[in-house]
């Protein structure tokens, strides 16, 4: 038996899924690590934990494989995308990983945003104006950092550092490179006007590389850590958001894939890039041509989690022997759709798509003595499952409509969940039973790396067994008259976000 390895490299975990040469899942692993917050909207990792995270996932992967009659044909990689690490001449740190979530650059990413230079910089690299692109960081960090921006040679990403880590060679996939918001989407090259906004020079930034390209000869100190052969190929693969439209078969502009983790993010592969003239939306580069277009958003599982720990009866969970997430689970189900007239806006984390707003800040309307715990609960679940739409929609806009809607993620384990966003979306979403679908997407690449499939195709036979929910419309019904409520709202808020921000901020610093 020969063996493939999906390495998924996450905001707090790196994930690793052992398969056969059939994409059949053997094992999965998993290693976690800290993200250091703070109130300011830092967001940063250690990058010596993640690639020791990536090293010991890869490691225990292969002691179950059996490579003595096998062979290990590649390890492939997902990864979180909108990194910056700075580095010195000798590829040293001089920074902790800056993530997606870091927010410190709303101020810069503000100005540019309502700048002539950034509607032009948004057409040309389908990246929206905002925190989380490494324009915005690297611009800020000019600002605030200079004495350190001196001394940087580099600046890369979470996975060229890896890559570096393992063969000395500082490369970046297309789709990592897309979303920097320094990459044209044109030429697939980066582009000049922003790297001049940057203040960086193209040989301080990686070579760009498809997707499918392969990096092998792995260092010896990598090749110990990992126990596996050196020459085994690694492939550059691409972000997690764009594996994840690959590992569940939605390959095609009428099929949508959304998912539901810590954040969310609603996507749809074209094959050609669409810029969205109202920048609602990113048009990534995936592969050679294919295009992602479609929203990131910062408020999914993590506020759920929220809702649960603070409205959950602790003596209840106590006296049914169950955990909190199944007793909201049935206690949601109890309450009728539209909660009894309350929404929920789930901006806990600000808001990128379709805001794109730092400051947005969550909120309960319409709440009344009448209203309970249960009814909260089911608000926070539907404003997700509301806010989505909304980005939903904005594709739809752009695309058409779908004929299919595949939804992932930890959500997706609840059948609450599952019909809540079949009845928001008044579309019928598919829920596949495997729920790695990022490491699938990143063996898929593989695979067409060393030459065993020619397209993506082959995806829809390997995704499994899939359930599918049809909308209730009754339900449908009732969300038909809250959504248009639930964006009056957030249009009335928005321009009071800023204003609370800064309160919220001085109230932390006193």
């Amino acid at each position: 038996m020969n063996y493939f390895i999906g390495v998924d490299v996450g905001t707090t975990s790196t994930k690793a899924v052992l398969y056969d040469q059939n994409a059949t899942v053997l094992d999965q692993f998993s290693q976690g690590y800290s993200l250091y917050r703070d109130a300011s909207g830092m967001a940063e990792q250690n990058p010596t934990a993640i690639v020791e995270a990536v090293e010991k996932v890869i490691h225990d992967a292969a002691q179950k494989a059996d490579l003595t009659n096998g062979k290990l044909l590649a390890v492939s990689f997902s990864s979180a995308n909108q990194s910056v690490i700075m580095l010195d001449k000798n590829f040293n740190p001089l920074s902790r990983v800056i993530t997606w979530a870091d927010t410190r650059a709303h101020d810069v990413a503000n100005e540019l945003k309502n700048s002539p230079a950034g509607q032009q910089i948004y057409a040309k690299t389908g990246t929206p104006i905002h925190p989380m692109s490494p324009l915005t960081k690297i611009m800020w960090l000019n600002k605030t950092q200079a004495d350190k921006v001196a001394q940087t040679a580099y600046f890369g990403d979470i996975k060229s550092y890896l890559f570096y880590q393992f063969f000395n060679t500082f490369k970046v996939d297309v789709s990592i490179a897309s979303c920097t918001g320094m990459m044209n989407v044109n030429t697939c090259d980066w582009d000049d006007q922003a790297l001049e906004l940057a203040n960086v020079d193209r040989s301080q930034l990686p070579e760009i590389v498809n997707g499918i390209t392969q990096a092998i000869g792995l260092t010896a100190a990598a090749q110990a850590k990992m126990g596996i052969p050196a020459d085994t190929s690694f492939v550059y693969g691409a972000f997690d958001g764009a594996l994840s439209n690959l590992g569940v078969g939605a390959i095609k502009q009428n099929t949508v894939a959304i998912t539901i983790g810590t954040s969310a993010g609603v996507r749809v592969v074209t094959d050609h890039p669409v810029i969205d003239p109202q920048q609602r939306l990113f048009c990534y580069a995936v592969d050679k041509g294919l295009w992602v277009i479609g929203g990131p958003l910062n408020n999914g599982g993590d506020v759920y989690q929220w809702a649960v720990e603070h409205l959950v009866d602790a003596s209840a969970v106590k006296n049914e022997n169950i955990d909190p997430y199944t007793l909201a689970n049935r206690v949601i189900e109890g309450v009728p759709a539209g909660a009894h007239g309350l929404l929920f806006h789930p901006f806990l984390g600000g808001e990128r798509a379709p805001l794109w707003d730092a400051n947005a800040r969550g909120s309960f309307f319409g709440l009344s003595h009448i209203h309970t715990r249960a009814d909260m609960l089911r608000s926070v679940m539907e404003g997700i499952c509301m806010n989505i739409a909304t980005v939903f929609q904005a594709v739809r806009d752009l695309v058409g409509n779908p004929a299919s809607v595949t939804a992932t993620g930890g959500f997706a384990r609840a059948e609450v969940w599952r019909q809540m966003l079949a009845d928001v979306l008044n579309c019928p979403v598919n829920i596949p039973n495997s729920f790695e679908s990022g490491c699938l997407g990143a063996i898929t690449m593989a695979m067409k790396s060393l030459g065993m499939i020619e397209n993506y195709e082959i995806i829809k036979t390997l995704v499994g067994d899939i359930s599918s929910y049809q909308p209730n419309q009754d339900a449908v019904n009732v969300y038909q008259n809250y959504l248009p409520l639930f964006k009056q709202v957030e249009g009335l808020l928005t321009p009071a976000y800023s204003t609370i921000a800064k309160l919220q901020q001085q109230s932390t610093t006193h």
